[in-house]
């Protein structure tokens, strides 16, 4: 008889089974059972939002340059467990093209981010024209707690795309994995256990979207929610996100790169430095 493995779920760095116990079964494209996974629950939610909040303030002040290099550390461990993943990603229904081209976009897409991460603050900050004699400075700063449901269609790029600039930016990150196709979403957590992110920066959670998702929305202590959209549920994760003034990002088809995702989960921090003026020339003190 064929043992199928149960897919546990990643928080504060373990890999616990949901508190809740339930689980769901994952079918081929013939209805074959090929595995069981963690169907978790509000309480997993909370656990793991307290996790992420734990660690923000360390992953925070960690130099740009390391989390940069984390990154990178997480896109080697990727490509060295490559035919796992395409193993999985077969099982779910891709074909063997679609699932190299899946991995390799995934491998990229933390590249590219690792590359990012030293660098985009160059790019969106700003030196302000004021009009009194005063420096005026715009830097970026990471928003908090991010809670992500990882685009549905997909099984590993559509959390990939959605963790990595989170994570760059200096953010820590509650997922939802996609629903159907879950089976590299925890795998996709071995990787980052291995990879140097301290845990509870990335948690990553299996079930369903449609309690997993109004779940973060609600959460006080989460900063943003970040979707790619979910039909229905859009408007009521929308309304949900309005009580705490939380920033909702519901992207209609989101690219897998792009210096937007990282931007748009920071926040703008302007800083005023006086200049004094000495004997008819300025100095800043």
């Amino acid at each position: 008889m064929e043992i199928l493995k149960t897919y546990k779920i990643y928080i504060g760095g373990a890999f616990p089974r949901t508190e809740s116990g339930r689980y769901y079964p994952i079918v081929d494209a013939s209805g074959s059972t090929i595995a069981n996974v963690c169907l978790s629950s509000r309480k997993d939610v909370r656990n793991a939002v307290v996790a992420a909040r734990k660690v923000f303030g360390g992953w925070s002040e960690k130099t740009a340059f390391n989390r940069g290099q984390i990154l990178y550390r997480m896109a080697e461990m990727l490509e060295g467990r490559k035919l796992q993943f395409l193993e999985e990603l077969t099982k779910q229904g891709s074909s063997k093209e679609a699932a190299a081209l899946e991995v390799q976009e995934s491998i990229d897409c933390l590249v590219y981010y690792a590359g990012w991460a030293d660098k985009f603050q160059q790019i969106a900050s700003s030196v302000n024209p004021v009009s009194s004699s005063h420096f005026n400075f715009s830097a970026l700063e990471p928003m908090g707690v991010i809670g992500i449901v990882a685009a549905q269609e997909t099984s590993l790029i559509g959390l990939v795309k959605f963790i990595a600039p989170a994570i760059c930016g200096g953010n820590t990150a509650v997922v939802a994995a996609s629903e159907a196709f879950p089976l590299c979403a925890v795998t996709f957590a071995e990787v980052v256990h291995s990879s140097d992110v301290p845990g509870g920066v990335v948690n990553i959670l299996t079930g369903k979207v449609s309690e997993l998702a109004p779940a973060m929305a609600a959460h006080m202590d989460v900063n943003a929610l970040v979707t790619e959209s979910l039909g229905e549920l859009d408007k009521p994760l929308a309304l949900a996100c309005v009580d705490n003034l939380k920033r909702n990002l519901a992207y209609q088809h989101a690219v897998p790169q792009g210096l937007q995702y990282i931007t748009a989960l920071q926040e703008v921090k302007t800083t005023w430095h006086p200049i004094e003026q000495i004997g008819g020339a300025s100095s800043s003190y």
